[in-house]
């Protein structure tokens, strides 16, 4: 299983530092509550891919156009 400090997983937890941030901002806005709502669903589908980073090890990359786990390809089939 790759560590912690993968490339992909370092990715994954740069984007969602990078929505965390972007909430921040927009907390002091006014009006803007719909977009805080789709950025918070953006951080649930990265945690999601970190999810499956983490189940999936090396067999997971996000690094290519297809990204989808060998390991769990094969168990749904």
């Amino acid at each position: 299983m790759d560590e912690p400090g993968s490339l992909d997983c370092r990715m994954v937890i740069d984007a969602k530092r990078s929505v965390e941030q972007a909430l921040g901002i927009l907390s002091g806005m006014p009006h803007t509550d719909h977009i805080q709502r789709q950025l918070r669903s953006v951080y649930s589908q990265l945690e999601g891919m970190h999810d499956l980073k983490r189940a999936g090890g090396s067999g997971v990359s996000f690094r290519s156009a297809d990204w989808c786990s060998k390991t769990l390809d094969a168990v749904e089939s």
